[in-house]
């Protein structure tokens, strides 16, 4: 079980106090924009799941599935590292899907 921790205890600076606790943190509220995968498009290179830097990018049996939105801060890397010739994933501004949420 997690200790938690009051603001006198945490060290200043960007220390990771704990390994591999991203998954406890939900940080997609961050997002202005959201990747947008054209299926017809992706060749499943998984250039964008190499480069996440949030392991954002969901993949199965090999192939790109989806992004993980509670987790991807949109910083737009899977849409840099698509192939140029593909540019199957597009960074769309997320407040266009609130509103049809």
């Amino acid at each position: 079980m997690r200790k938690e921790r009051g603001w006198q205890e945490i060290p200043i600076g960007g220390l990771i106090l704990e390994a591999g606790n991203a998954e406890e943190y939900e940080t997609g509220s961050w997002r202005t924009y959201r990747p947008v995968k054209d299926g017809e498009k992706c060749i499943h290179c998984l250039r964008c799941w190499i480069y996440c830097p949030d392991s954002a990018v969901l993949t199965e049996d090999g192939n790109q599935v989806g992004f993980d939105l509670e987790h991807c801060k949109g910083c737009g890397i899977c849409a840099a590292e698509c192939p140029p010739k593909v540019r199957a994933i597009e960074m769309v501004l997320e407040s266009n899907f609130e509103e049809k949420e």
